[in-house]
């Protein structure tokens, strides 16, 4: 439900967002006793992510989706203007606002969605919180809309200072766009004297910037944000992917495609102990933000995690419990336990959210899940580290 080592970044988190903290353990607790007394079934989850579109403004080297192998560049023009309409999302709102999850925004980027304001709106409407995962670029030009609307929480990725973000995210000017925009929503709510949105920073660590994290927390003090997660890099072995695929085919007749865009010919060019300091100069930090390294690995797991492929956490993430707790809504109305898995019970199309969640496929996905624990790419997922 909590993983023990996640308890002071949660407690910290709880602090900030008491409410949200309070109804998110209730869900959890809802979910965990499903996984532990039923056989598939499991009580309403506490977030949906909904992919507004698969279109990126960016080309980020790390990125899964649209990185240089990432597989959204494998999607044809069809399936990438391929969205769900207003309407479709207004029934799966009106479906869903009976249990209130968090709905996340998701993408792509999910502000190029040309309805995203009404589908905030209509959120909103329903007493459902609602946060936004965002490169940032458009945030400067939909502040008023993301503070008027009443967005609860921003999610911004920064991988470093000017010259290291632009160089991960593939484009000049990125890192300047989004502080512009992030300072607007920040002297906007100084001006009001509103506390939304919170606004979180992720920044996965990679190979161009893992020597320079401690400089993104001056940064993050600037923007007055809450906190600052760091990201381990996800990435695994064509072998690991290799034998994902064939449980997944054993299982469901399917391959999990999508993990092919973390797949790697070679480890990451990652000074291990170098980053193993800079961790630990960063945990001394006295800091009016938050911060926290995720999964919070300890130094050996730091050492295995970045040296080798068949890597498994001695501490925690013994077994994933995110398909009771979380779902994914994609941009073609598929719905999924997982981002990255690919298997899908149901699309929103066709039935509602709440028949599909409990529908026979789906209380059979997870039941082979409760019995395997987890499946060989589960141990790069940050999922399998989160409840």
């Amino acid at each position: 439900m909590i993983q023990l080592r996640n308890l002071k970044s949660n407690l910290a988190k709880s602090i900030i967002q008491p409410a949200y903290a309070w109804k998110a353990f209730k869900q959890r607790l809802l979910s965990y006793a499903s996984y532990t007394i039923h056989d598939g079934y499991s009580h309403y989850p506490e977030t949906v992510d909904l992919f507004l579109t698969y279109r990126c403004n960016l080309r980020c080297k790390m990125c899964g989706q649209w990185g240089p192998s990432g597989t959204s560049r494998e999607l044809s023009p069809k399936e990438l203007k391929d969205e769900l309409s207003l309407d479709e999302i207004d029934k799966i709102i009106n479906d869903i606002k009976t249990f209130k999850p968090n709905v996340t925004l998701f993408g792509g980027e999910p502000l190029l969605y040309s309805n995203w304001k009404k589908v905030v709106s209509r959120i909103k409407e329903e007493g459902m919180r609602c946060n936004i995962i965002t490169n940032g670029i458009l945030l400067e030009k939909h502040a008023d809309a993301i503070i008027d609307l009443g967005v609860d929480e921003i999610i911004f990725s920064l991988d470093g200072p000017r010259e290291v973000h632009d160089k991960v995210r593939g484009a000049k000017g990125t890192f300047d766009k989004a502080v512009k925009g992030l300072r607007l929503i920040r002297d906007i709510k100084k001006k009001t004297g509103l506390n939304k949105p919170v606004v979180n920073i992720s920044s996965t660590i990679f190979e161009i910037n893992y020597k320079r994290l401690d400089e993104l927390i001056s940064i993050a003090e600037g923007l007055t944000a809450s906190s600052i997660t760091f990201h381990h890099l996800i990435f695994l072995s064509k072998e690991m992917y290799r034998q994902h695929n064939k449980i997944f085919k054993s299982y469901y007749r399917m391959v999990c495609k999508d993990w092919k865009g973390f797949v790697r010919d070679s480890l990451p060019d990652i000074d291990v102990e170098f980053l193993i300091r800079k961790k630990e100069e960063i945990d001394k930090k006295d800091s009016k933000v938050q911060i926290a390294f995720y999964p919070n690995f300890t130094n050996e797991e730091i050492r295995k995690y970045y040296t080798e492929f068949d890597f498994t956490s001695s501490g925690y993430g013994k077994k994933c419990i995110s398909p009771w707790m979380v779902s994914y809504i994609f941009p073609d109305g598929t719905v999924r336990p997982c981002q990255s898995l690919n298997f899908s019970p149901g699309n929103v199309k066709d039935e509602s959210f709440r028949k599909i969640w409990n529908n026979e496929k789906y209380m059979r996905f997870r039941k082979i899940t409760k019995k395997e624990k987890r499946y060989p790419a589960c141990t790069r997922c940050t999922e399998l580290y989160r409840f």
